[in-house]
């Protein structure tokens, strides 16, 4: 059974322009398989997490989690995934320690269970445990994120949707989060991650397959090594450049 699997999902924003965010996307991902969907922003990225995450419903087509419908049977979807946006929400005025020891109440784990594994996954995220007990407000971007990925993985999700993780983080934190994420995929058997980025280095080391994404479609999709092969370039900025006609352009609106 596929991780992942969706056919034919559109979304249109009506704001003062009819924006189409999500334009017939199809797509299936492998069970233990990292993802990776690579465009600037406004391309799309972030109303796929949102619509696979359950949080927002698409105008047409149809999206499962492990043979779960998302709109449907989003209950269940719920119970298998979890998810990391490059704004992670927090409450800023108590410490990581407590904001972790909160979240994983709701999901049912015991106040000891909670503290050996978040302790754990961020101590493999390089962050100090004297920080723990600090404000989340006290703590860099990269520590916070470090804490979101935490609050993420505690859970034992099977699908783990990563919406930008290390976007705007200082080098140290996103290389920390980068070598965390390829080493779950050894130590959480079953895990699958869904990864948007705007980095196509990232993406090329961490992603077993990747696809571009453009206005709401994909454009190309496949390994880094057969991209590469496929559109006999040296690296995905290449191809980006080549698939697409322009460059990237950062300043626009995520979607």
């Amino acid at each position: 059974m596929e991780a992942v699997r969706c056919s034919g999902l559109s979304k249109v924003f009506k704001r003062k322009i009819k924006i189409r965010a999500l334009d017939d996307v199809s797509l299936t991902i492998e069970k233990n398989e990292v993802f990776g969907i690579v465009g600037p922003n406004g391309s799309g990225k972030s109303t796929l997490i949102r619509i696979l995450s359950t949080l927002l419903i698409p105008d047409r087509g149809n999206a499962s989690i492990f043979g779960y419908d998302v709109v449907r049977e989003y209950g269940k979807v719920r119970r298998l995934i979890n998810r990391v946006s490059v704004d992670a929400a927090f409450f800023k005025g108590i410490s990581a320690w407590e904001n972790l020891r909160y979240a994983g109440r709701l999901y049912g784990f015991g106040r000891k269970e909670i503290k050996e594994r978040t302790l754990k996954i961020l101590n493999e995220l390089g962050f100090s445990e004297k920080r723990f007990y600090e404000p989340l407000e006290d703590l860099s971007r990269g520590m916070q994120q470090k804490v979101a990925i935490a609050r993420a993985f505690f859970t034992s999700p099977m699908l783990l949707l990563l919406d930008e993780p290390t976007t705007g983080l200082d080098p140290r934190s996103k290389l920390d989060v980068q070598n965390f994420i390829r080493k779950s995929m050894n130590d959480y058997k079953g895990l699958t991650i869904l990864l948007t980025t705007h980095d196509m280095k990232e993406a090329e080391v961490l992603c077993n397959r990747v696809a571009i994404i453009i206005n709401g479609r994909f454009v190309t999709m496949g390994s880094p090594g057969e991209l590469l092969k496929k559109h006999n370039k040296k690296n995905l900025e290449e191809i980006f450049l080549e698939v697409t006609g322009h460059e990237w352009k950062e300043d626009e609106d995520d979607t």
